[in-house]
C-alpha cells in the first residue's frame, strides 16, 4: 500500500510549493564522487514529500526519482540492533555520542575505545557486524524486508551502486579492521562490510523517505499498512540518536537550526521524523562539504519555520495525547 497524495491543494502543500520554489535555484555543492557511481548521477532532481500519521501524503518535484539511501541506513540498522540485542548489548560496543569528526573519521573514543555513535560510518559497521552475528547469512533479506515495510511497498538493492562501493571502499575496510582490533568486530570482517556496502545501495525515493519518516513518528507502525515495523522502545533510542547525531558534524547546528531528528546520506536524501507527527523526505544530489544535501538542508530549515516544527519552537504542541493530558 502507499500513502495517497491529497486531492486538493492545502495549505501545507502551498508551503511546499513556495519552499521548493525558493530553495530550487541552489546549485552549489558537489556529488559524492569519492564513489564512482555516485559521481555520475544527474545533478538537478530536487523533491520534497512529507507524510502524515493518518497516511496522507503531500509532494512537490521529484519525489519519485530513485537514489540511493547510503547512511539514512544506519538510522534503521540501529533501530533493529537495538531490537534483537537490547540497549546494553548495543551500547558496550557503539556509543551514542556526536563525534564533532567527519562521517568517515578513523577515530573512536579514546576511553571507551568504542565508535563514538551509529550514524558515523565506524558505529554503522559496528552495527552491521551485531546483525550479521545475529541474523546470519540471510542478514541483508531480513534487512531490506524491514526496509520495505516501513516504505510500504519492496524496496530493491542498486547493484551498480553496490559494486561500486565495494570496489572502493577501502577508508571502510580499514576502518572494520581497526574495529576488529579494539574487539568492536568479530572475524571474519569481509561479511560484515559486505553488509554495511549493501545496506547502503538500497534505492529509495523522496516518497519512500517521507513514509519510512512517519512510520517511525508512528512509533513504529507503518500508518498507511498497520504494520508494526519497528519496536516502540528502539524508535525512542534512534530518534534520540538521530536528534543528537544524525547529521554528521554539522547535527548541533542542525539541531539549532532545524530542531527535527534527521538523518543524511551522501545520495542526496535527508530524512526527517516530527514525533507523533510527520515524516519529511528530501531528494537533491548536490552535498556541502560536510556531506548533507545542500537544498535538503535549506528546504529542512524552511519547513521548520514555516510549520513550527523545531522540538522546542512553542507552536508545536505535539500529539492529540499530549494535548489530552495538558486539557486535564
Amino acid at each position: 500500500m502507499h500513502a495517497q497524495p491529497t486531492g486538493q491543494t492545502s495549505a501545507i502543500e502551498q508551503i511546499l510549493a513556495d519552499v521548493h520554489r525558493r530553495t530550487l535555484g541552489r546549485r552549489d555543492g558537489e556529488l559524492a564522487d569519492y564513489i564512482p557511481e555516485l559521481g555520475k548521477v544527474a545533478p538537478d532532481p530536487y523533491g520534497i514529500a512529507i507524510a502524515t500519521l493518518g497516511g496522507k501524503l503531500h509532494c512537490i518535484g521529484d519525489v519519485d526519482v530513485p537514489f540511493t539511501i547510503q547512511s539514512i541506513s544506519k538510522a534503521l540498522t540501529f533501530c533493529m540492533a537495538l531490537e534483537l540485542l537490547g540497549r546494553e548489548d548495543v551500547f558496550a560496543r557503539v556509543g551514542v555520542e556526536p563525534s564533532g569528526d567527519a562521517f568517515n573519521a578513523i577515530e573512536f573514543d579514546p576511553v571507551s575505545r568504542r565508535p563514538y555513535n551509529p550514524m558515523v560510518n565506524a558505529g554503522a559497521i559496528t552495527v552491521a557486524g551485531m546483525l550479521r552475528d545475529a541474523l546470519g547469512g540471510n542478514a541483508f533479506e531480513i534487512l531490506l524486508e524491514r526496509f520495505s515495510l516501513a516504505a510500504g511497498r519492496a524496496l530493491e538493492l542498486d547493484e551498480a551502486v553496490y559494486r561500486s562501493e565495494a570496489a572502493s571502499g577501502h577508508r571502510n575496510r580499514a576502518i572494520g579492521h581497526l574495529l576488529l582490533s579494539v574487539g568492536a568486530l568479530r572475524e571474519p570482517v569481509d561479511p560484515v562490510l559486505d553488509l554495511y556496502f549493501r545496506q547502503c545501495a538500497i534505492q529509495v525515493t523522496a516518497r519512500d523517505l517521507a513514509l519510512i519518516g512517519a512510520t517511525i513518528a508512528n512509533m513504529g507502525e507503518n500508518p498507511v499498512s498497520g504494520t508494526q515495523v519497528f519496536d516502540v522502545d528502539a524508535v525512542r533510542d534512534t530518534l534520540a540518536v538521530m536528534f543528537t547525531c544524525g547529521m554528521y558534524d554539522y547535527s548541533g547546528n542542525w539541531a539549532y537550526d532545524v530542531g527535527v531528528p534527521a538523518k543524511s546520506g551522501v545520495g542526496g536524501g535527508i530524512i526527517g521524523v516530527v514525533n507523533r507527527q510527520l515524516g519529511i523526505g528530501t531528494f537533491s544530489p548536490r552535498l556541502d562539504a560536510k556531506g548533507n544535501s545542500v537544498r535538503g538542508v535549506c528546504g529542512f530549515r524552511m519547513l521548520s519555520d514555516e510549520l513550527g516544527l523545531h522540538a522546542f519552537d512553542p507552536t508545536n504542541r505535539g500529539s492529540a495525547l499530549v494535548d489530552s493530558f495538558l486539557a486535564r
